[in-house]
């Protein structure tokens, strides 16, 4: 019996005849306007960030915080999905492969840009009066003033209903009172939409963090999200006029629906950090060499390598259908997220962890990026909604039943 082709190529001579990071040629889904941006956000990437981000992530800081944010301001990255005010109105699939690029660099930095435009701008854009709008977006999309997004509390997270923060009135001022927690640059913010407890149920506030009695201390000691400024909010009888509350803003259907804008792109996002942690593998399997050959010619090697790129595969195909489709229906369901954000976060926590492994001890060295982009994404696995709270959305949107209580 004569012997095919690859029986007869000698180990290790053989080269891949497609891309190993897209074997199923999705890029030949994008348009060429998608392409550019992706292009343009991989290049400041690799210019601003990549250099940099391993020393960031070591000393636990972010000094760069405002000249990234002027810069990604300058390049339209900065609410890039809104439309009017400086925003760049581009669409989903678009916004989406930024983020999958800003976090293929470091999730911490793709947090800054979500944060920035899916939760603080979009809740002015989305709830705010005409003022807040024409005060707040041009300077934020352009990237002179930072916010920051004020749900989370120190004693309640996935139960929003819980918070403790209040917000009543005096004459015609509103006075806040209380604290969150975890918020994403808190420290180095211009103004925070911050949610509160008033006598007509939840309410958002663009809060300018000048005000007396405003306070952000940083949060310290942190060992995920490192290349991030993590703040707590200490709101101390805040008095604000009574305009600054968001009109179009009640109940908690409007903090929730900025969630869901946020994880969109988180859908996106933690899919960068698994293609460079796969990409990391692929070349360190082909270079490191044990028992006379690389170990990229290894059965069990090729089986993790494989394995990687089918779920990234299949993350990248779930958020291009996502996007599509938030373009084309103007939304996406709660549950339609839960999916991709529950599915491609842990899948990408899964091609980190594998990477890992490929790279026996080199993988807990920073001179890689596996181990960094694995400690960040145990934080974006909990971060805008547990996996157990994902998973309770689309069982009641399976069953009609709702399992939160």
């Amino acid at each position: 019996m004569s012997s095919s082709p690859e029986q007869a190529e000698r180990p290790g001579t053989a080269r891949p005849t497609t891309d190993p990071l897209d074997l199923v040629g999705v890029d030949e889904l994008l348009t060429p306007e998608e392409k550019d941006v992706r292009a343009t956000v991989r290049r400041v990437c690799e210019a601003s960030v990549d250099p940099y981000v391993a020393e960031w992530f070591e000393k636990g800081e972010l000094p760069a915080v405002r000249e990234l944010t002027r810069e990604f301001g300058r390049l339209g990255l900065l609410g890039m999905h809104l439309t009017g005010y400086g925003c760049a109105g581009l669409g989903s699939v678009a916004y989406g492969l930024a983020c999958l690029e800003l976090e293929a660099s470091d999730s911490g930095i793709r947090s800054l840009v979500s944060v920035q435009g899916s939760l603080a701008m979009y809740a002015i854009w989305r709830y705010g009066s005409e003022e807040q709008k024409q005060r707040w977006l041009p300077r934020m999309a352009a990237g002179e003033a930072i916010g920051c997004f004020g749900l989370t509390e120190p004693d309640h997270g996935s139960d929003p209903a819980g918070m403790r923060t209040r917000a009543r009135r005096d004459g015609d001022d509103w006075v806040l009172d209380g604290r969150k927690m975890w918020i994403t640059n808190g420290s180095v913010a211009e103004v925070a939409v911050v949610w509160a407890r008033t006598d007509e149920g939840v309410r958002g506030f663009v809060v300018p963090t000048d005000a007396p009695g405003f306070s952000a201390p940083p949060i310290r000691h942190k060992l995920s999200l490192r290349a991030s400024v993590t703040s707590e909010l200490v709101l101390d009888g805040v008095r604000l006029p009574a305009d600054a509350v968001l009109p179009e803003a009640r109940g908690l259907r409007g903090p929730l629906s900025c969630l869901n804008e946020a994880r969109y792109g988180i859908v996106w996002g933690a899919l960068g950090a698994a293609r460079s942690s796969l990409r990391t593998a692929l070349e360190y399997a082909g270079q490191r060499e044990q028992f006379g050959r690389p170990i990229a010619g290894f059965q069990l090697t090729q089986e993790k390598l494989a394995n990687m790129a089918v779920e990234l595969t299949n993350g990248t195909l779930l958020a291009l259908h996502l996007g599509r489709r938030r373009d084309a229906v103007g939304s996406l369901r709660p549950e339609q997220v839960s999916v991709g954000k529950l599915n491609n976060v842990g899948k990408a926590l899964e091609i980190c962890r594998t990477a890992r492994t490929i790279l026996g001890a080199n993988g807990i060295s920073l001179e890689y990026p596996v181990i960094r982009h694995m400690t960040n994404l145990e934080s974006v696995l909990t971060y805008e909604g547990t996996p157990e709270m994902h998973t309770l959305v689309i069982g009641q949107a399976m069953t009609g039943l709702p399992a939160f209580r």
